[in-house]
């Protein structure tokens, strides 16, 4: 099986095409919106998407980082894997050619553009499922600066607790404004360590629009976020209004006793992201 034609299509599809959970809650924010200037703003990101889809082109000019996320049954080897991680990068070239994806990739110091391909790039990040039989599960998550850019990590002191989190939370949406491209979805990593709480918040991005956490005490804690994020009335691109968030995820691990880490990861409206399952 060629996974790099696999992989072209996979960003293909999520750099033009919002997936229905998006689309469905972008709708539903225009007909709650009365802000007149965020309500006019909704419906253009609505049109350009209807654009993008016609025209078979980027829904926006930065078509991200290469994010992907791999999901690896039982029975596959070591040389599988390794061919298969050969192959992501190889379906990244040609995703950046022929679609084309923008080049975003550059050296951090000396800012030289190396493409989408070199330095780490594309980020892979493995996970192990046994309920999958030599089987992979891909996901690209292509993701754009505006919104990575205010990322945030905070080490709380255990005693901050649960409103520590929440406070934490609504200062770092509120002191982004408009610079993530809102309406935003917010994801939320709280435990585990510095890294893996960050990691923990991107990989919660993955859910769809609505869909709660199994915990019903976290599920209480998303959606009371998503209200008071709302309430900060930032609304569409900064322009103020009822609709700044579409919705909120956490997801959570282990942690030191001594530590209490929260990441927070940020995705503009364009919340990309394609995913296929397939027999190795």
């Amino acid at each position: 099986m060629d996974i790099s034609n696999l992989i072209v299509e996979l960003f293909k599809k999520a750099v033009i095409y919002l997936p229905n959970d998006v689309k469905n809650a972008l709708n539903s924010a225009y007909n709650i919106e009365n802000q007149k200037l965020s309500k006019e703003t909704l419906y253009a990101i609505i049109k350009n998407n209807e654009i993008a889809e016609k025209k078979q082109v980027p829904l926006c000019q930065d078509t991200g980082v290469p994010i992907i996320f791999l999901k690896i049954g039982r029975n596959i080897n070591t040389n599988e894997l390794l061919d298969i991680i050969e192959q992501i990068k190889e379906g990244v070239k040609k995703a950046t050619e022929e679609i084309p994806l923008r080049p975003n990739i550059v050296n951090p110091l000396t800012r030289e553009n190396i493409g989408n391909v070199g330095l780490g790039s594309p980020f892979i990040n493995f996970e192990f499922d046994k309920s999958l039989d030599r089987e992979i599960e891909i996901t690209v998550f292509p993701k754009g600066a505006g919104s990575e850019n205010i990322s945030a990590l905070k080490m709380l002191k255990p005693s901050e607790g649960i409103e520590g989190i929440k406070k934490f939370v609504l200062e770092t949406v509120a002191n982004a404004l408009g610079k993530p491209c809102p309406p935003i979805v917010v994801g939320i990593g709280i435990g585990g360590t510095s890294d893996i709480a960050l990691k923990l918040a991107k990989k919660a991005l993955l859910r769809e629009i609505g869909e709660r956490n199994k915990d019903s005490e976290i599920a209480k804690l998303e959606e009371e976020l998503l209200k008071k994020i709302n309430e900060l009335e930032i609304g569409t691109m900064g322009l103020g209004g009822k609709i700044t968030a579409l919705d909120v995820f956490i997801e959570i691990a282990g942690c030191h006793t001594a530590s209490l880490p929260v990441g927070i990861c940020i995705n503009c409206w364009a919340h990309r992201k394609a995913k296929i399952k397939i027999k190795v």
